[in-house]
């Protein structure tokens, strides 16, 4: 492969198999890594998923690729939270020049919002719970973070969006109870992703460590 353009038509065939397979709730983009990082996506199938288009951006981990910080790039079923609550089981794989060059990138974003959220409804209706806490090891604590918060949206089993105010402090519980807010500036994070302030961050953390005694 010389460059995206040359392989287009093949490329932009896969993202209608991969889209047409999966339908409307995966997104898939294909970027041209050889553009300005601001313009990257080339093509792109179910954008609203992500509200991206063609000509957009591409994502904080093809940063990490092409700074070459991280050496094999490729990963698969990773998940990540957005911004509204959606959350997406993720896969990116970068594709190489002749000469070994990283030129571009193929990524999938399953949006998983409401299978969660059925699976949260099942474990409720079957009474099952984890026998026991899995032992992750993160790369950083930003994805421990990221990983920790996962978890307890699986717990409350809908998106921070649609959480009224009992479930927030369920959701802030269950986060203080693992030491999430042990990692500096977890809390900034939580007041922003639940869309409360300071105040009612601390408010909510304070009613559910009373309520636990």
């Amino acid at each position: 492969m010389k460059s995206i353009q040359d392989e287009l038509p093949l490329l932009q065939q896969i993202l209608t198999l991969i889209s047409s397979h999966f339908g409307a709730k995966c997104e898939v983009v294909l970027h041209d890594l050889t553009k300005d990082y601001n313009s990257t996506i080339v093509d792109i199938r179910n954008g609203d998923i992500t509200n991206r288009k063609i000509g957009g951006c591409g994502s904080n981990l093809g940063l990490e690729v092409l700074r070459g910080s991280v050496v094999d790039g490729d990963r698969y079923n990773y998940v990540t939270t957005l911004n509204n609550g959606k959350i997406l089981r993720s896969s990116s794989i970068y594709l190489k020049d002749d000469d070994g060059s990283i030129i571009g990138s193929i990524c999938i974003n399953y949006d998983i919002t409401e299978t969660l959220q059925f699976e949260g409804f099942l474990r409720q209706f079957n009474h099952f719970s984890p026998a026991q806490d899995e032992e992750v090891f993160a790369s950083d604590v930003n994805s421990l973070l990221k990983h920790l918060i996962s978890e307890a949206q699986k717990q409350i089993g809908k998106p921070v969006s649609e959480m009224n105010k009992e479930e927030k402090i369920t959701f802030i519980r269950y986060l203080d109870e693992k030491g999430a807010f042990l990692i500096t500036k977890s809390g900034e994070h939580i007041c922003e992703l639940l869309g409360i302030s300071k105040f009612t961050f601390y408010n909510y953390l304070e009613i559910s460590r009373t309520a636990k005694e």
